[in-house]
């Protein structure tokens, strides 16, 4: 309890707020403390771009197109999945070559 109330009356002395702020070990708190926001929210625009890629990706797009109608016949169903498959590949070709870009040259 009592160490409670001094540390309390410490924490809103500004003179005593302003001497650490101005040590090493709370600059360097600091530091670090931002450069894991910055990290983090880095991190967190990656995932949110991970995670809305594939819904913007022509072969989802794809997919629930043809999945949402009824084939006709065996050829149609054929023909469906030979589309589907090429698009497949082609968005992986592509995604090989974004990955192989440097980062610079990336949207």
């Amino acid at each position: 309890m009592v160490l409670r109330r001094l540390f309390y009356a410490l924490i809103n002395n500004a003179q005593v707020v302003e001497k650490l702020s101005e040590s090493r070990p709370i600059r360097r708190a600091a530091q670090i403390t931002a450069f894991a926001i910055a990290k983090a929210q880095i991190a967190g625009k990656d995932a949110y771009d991970a995670s809305t890629k594939p819904l913007r990706s022509e072969t989802f797009r794809q997919i629930r197109e043809e999945t949402s109608k009824m084939p006709r016949d065996v050829l149609d169903l054929g023909r469906r999945a030979t589309r589907l498959r090429d698009t497949f590949v082609k968005e992986v070709k592509e995604g090989t070559r974004d990955a192989n870009r440097p980062i610079k040259d990336r949207k």
